[in-house]
């Protein structure tokens, strides 16, 4: 499968962005979904991941109730709503791909998109 992040953008304290990626692949639905994010001289963070039929989904604390991961399966699309963004979620975000895999264990994501940058300012 190959990914293609979109949505990233500026956005002021508050607001919401909402990030999607598109794969490609017949076999979508096979593969667990995660979004991460990394910002300048951070290190990388897994921030959501979803299960191959959305039954269940993992989220960090430091987004918890303020994001959600879903995906839609038919359109082989994963989305990540942002909710009242702050400027600690400036970062570029990457959609990423697991094959038959745990949704909520970071290390076995091996198939990455292109990032997108978001930016929140204060």
């Amino acid at each position: 499968v190959q990914l293609q992040a979109s949505g990233g953008g500026l956005m002021q304290a508050g607001g919401s962005l909402r990030l999607s990626c598109a794969a490609s692949g017949r076999t979508f639905s096979s593969y667990a979904m995660g979004w991460f994010r990394q910002a300048p001289g951070k290190e990388r963070e897994f921030v959501a991941g979803i299960s191959w039929r959305s039954t269940s989904t993992y989220y960090a604390d430091s987004v918890k109730d303020r994001f959600t991961i879903s995906r839609d399966n038919a359109k082989n699309t994963v989305s990540l709503q942002m909710n009242s963004l702050k400027p600690e979620d400036t970062a570029v975000y990457y959609c990423a791909a697991q094959w038959l895999g745990t949704y909520y264990y970071a290390g076995g994501y091996t198939i990455w998109g292109q990032g997108t940058q978001v930016t929140v300012s204060s």
